[in-house]
């Protein structure tokens, strides 16, 4: 039982990690469509621990995309919008497994719990 809690709350931190991964990548289209193609503009660009500076983003100014493991690559802005959806379209995919492994341990501890209640019971019915 202590093992199947542990991993449920395993799961639900990787279902919350998921989630801020998800809501950032929706924001970082929405950056990303608002950049205005036809003149500059300017947006604050995170330096850390809640430094930012200012920077000027230029007309058809390529994007670089994170790709994991240390790399990167340039990309359009519309490739990279097509990039991030389908790592969208990934971590829906991920969030759904980790949802129905979670349902899946939330019904064995119950069940568990029902049986260790039961066994419980018997034990008290003897001892009367």
């Amino acid at each position: 039982m202590q093992m199947l809690e542990t991993y449920l709350n395993d799961l639900i931190g990787k279902e919350g990690n998921i989630v801020n991964i998800l809501r950032e990548a929706n924001s970082a289209i929405q950056s990303i469509k608002s950049i205005n193609e036809n003149s500059e503009s300017e947006t604050l660009v995170p330096m850390g621990i809640g430094t930012f500076v200012k920077a000027k983003i230029l007309p058809n100014q390529k994007l670089v995309v994170n790709l994991g493991a240390g790399a990167a690559i340039e990309k359009d802005k519309d490739s990279a919008i097509n990039y991030i959806e389908s790592r969208i379209k990934e971590m829906e995919v991920a969030l759904n497994e980790t949802n129905a492994k979670k349902q899946e341990v939330i019904a064995n501890l119950e069940q568990g719990k029902q049986e260790m209640n039961r066994l419980v019971q018997e034990g008290r019915s003897k001892n009367q």
